[in-house]
């Protein structure tokens, strides 16, 4: 039987690292359906996503509004509220080329902005939110050592001497690294 962890190289000269060998995969065929709603849902939960998206809904519907009401009776593709809110959506995603014109000087001046803001806001919130998610690892690198050690913290009895004088110095690392980082805060 293989050992169950296997040395890597070190960070920092005089450290001892090891990792945990996880079994091989084997290559899927389809989608890993449930692993991709479990990105997105993390994206969601863990980044700026949800309030930006709802600013954005906010500010579509006040400058559909904005934008109803100065074409209302002039415009004849423009009936409704929802032909408005149509309309924005439009000019979001294709920067105000997709959608019919307006035909007033206010609503020409409101769809440009909005054909502006909405795309800023919209592609921008996409692309903040996946960056944001990715760069979580590296925000704290400690928390993924900090979880590896309580997960052998929990199953110690099963360790041997070289896996717990390892899991020691690694423990007594953070906490020295902590301590420098406190007194620099308090000097």
């Amino acid at each position: 039987m293989k050992e169950p962890f296997e040395p890597v190289p070190p960070v920092r000269p005089g450290d001892r690292v090891i990792r945990r060998r996880r079994p091989r995969r084997r290559l899927r065929i389809a989608p890993n359906i449930p692993g991709v709603l479990g990105v997105i849902w993390d994206i969601i939960a863990r980044t700026p996503f949800l309030p930006i998206l709802s600013i954005l809904v906010v500010l579509l519907l006040l400058f559909s509004a904005g934008l109803y009401f100065t074409e209302a009776g002039v415009n004849e593709s423009l009936d409704s509220y929802g032909d408005a809110v149509w309309w924005g959506l439009a000019a979001m995603q294709t920067m105000g080329s997709g959608a019919d014109q307006p035909v007033t000087d206010a609503g020409t001046i409101i769809f440009g902005i909005w054909a502006v803001l909405g795309t800023m806001l919209f592609f921008g919130a996409v692309i903040a939110s996946v960056t944001a998610y990715f760069q979580l690892p590296r925000r704290r690198p400690t928390r993924q050592i900090i979880t590896t050690i309580q997960y052998n913290l929990e199953r110690m009895e099963d360790l041997s001497k070289e896996e717990l004088e390892t899991l020691r110095d690694a423990a007594t690392n953070i906490i020295e690294a902590q301590i420098e980082r406190v007194e620099e805060k308090h000097t």
